[in-house]
């Protein structure tokens, strides 16, 4: 197994969505493309579909981390000036 100091490149998790969500707006033009031409592209909608899923899958927050976010807030009540 490589360590750190051998060269293993860890890709951090905003590096990883932002290069999701490249491939979903690749895939967007392709289908784009294809629903333009009359093609069929269900093999794109079925990767678009697996992008989103692995998008929401690193974006979820627990329902512990939610309730942290709505009590330890710093603005409770919005201003209305």
């Amino acid at each position: 197994m490589l360590k750190e100091s051998e060269g293993k490149i860890n890709m951090s998790q905003t590096q990883y969505l932002k290069m999701l969500e490249r491939e979903i707006q690749k895939i967007n033009k392709r289908i784009d493309l294809k629903i333009l031409q009359g093609e069929t592209y269900s093999k794109e909608a079925r990767d678009h579909k697996l992008l989103l899923q692995k998008v929401r899958y690193h974006t979820k927050r627990s329902f512990a981390e939610k309730m942290i976010h709505l009590f330890f807030r710093k603005n409770i009540y919005p201003s209305h000036a």
